[in-house]
């Protein structure tokens, strides 16, 4: 009898920790999208999930159009649900898709082109530190007036761009920024211009940026990769960009 209440305690305590791990749904983080304390974008975010970041559902059902969700690290807070791609629940199988040829991204494209690395000068002085990002800001005048489009014509044919960023985004801003480019994200556009400086002209042979530049003070998304720049004040950038998108 001992055995039987010893093997029935065991048998609860599975199913349990079967049902516990079942209703334990995740989601993934499609875009890089702040993380909120309440269901609403009138509070200051409590902080910022990068893309491809994994959360937890803390509840099953969307509330005012943002899941709550777990972190990894523990933290709890509320995302969209439009910047979520939710895991199917357990026993249940996901709609197929048609495959489709692989595409090269668009304009309003969450994808980065890794193609472009191909094209960058002197990578070896850029710090990956998330390969493919989308941010949103304001683009400002980075050269004093100088420049009709606002952005610095360098040597290697990249841009050197300024976005001021929207208040959600303001924490990939390092001091470099704040101290040497106005408080502002560069973004660089590789082989945009002529390369006037000899060694860079190989990564750019044959090849030319098709990435339009807004006017100045567009509201604009831009989708790169997001490194640091180890020469000058270590600043952070957007580099490689692989589109702008004038936004709303």
């Amino acid at each position: 009898m001992r055995f039987l209440r010893v093997r029935v305690a065991v048998l609860t305590l599975c199913l349990f920790v079967s049902v516990c791990a079942l209703s334990a749904q995740q989601a993934t983080v499609i875009q890089g999208v702040s993380l909120r304390g309440d269901p609403s974008t009138q509070n200051p975010p409590i902080g910022h999930l990068q893309r491809d970041s994994i959360v937890t559902l803390v509840g099953a059902k969307p509330k005012a159009g943002f899941y709550h969700v777990q972190t990894a690290d523990g933290k709890e807070g509320w995302v969209g649900i439009k910047y979520l791609k939710v895991e199917s629940q357990a026993g249940t199988q996901p709609t197929p898709s048609s495959p489709s040829a692989p595409t090269t991204p668009t304009a309003g494209s969450t994808e980065c082109d890794e193609t472009l690395w191909t094209h960058v000068y002197n990578p070896q002085r850029l710090i990956v530190k998330q390969k493919c990002i989308a941010v949103t800001g304001t683009i400002v005048d980075a050269t004093s007036g100088t420049q009709a489009d606002g952005v610095r014509h360098e040597a290697d044919g990249d841009t050197h761009g300024w976005l001021k960023l929207d208040p959600e985004f303001e924490n990939l801003l390092n001091a470099g920024n704040r101290s040497a480019e106005g408080g502002n994200l560069v973004f660089e556009i590789v082989c945009k211009f002529p390369v006037t400086q000899a060694d860079a002209k190989p990564a750019c042979q044959a090849y030319q940026a098709a990435v339009e530049i807004p006017p100045l003070g567009s509201h604009v998304r831009v989708v790169g990769t997001y490194v640091q720049d180890t020469n000058h004040a270590k600043w952070m950038e957007i580099h490689p960009v692989t589109s702008i998108t004038v936004i709303q």
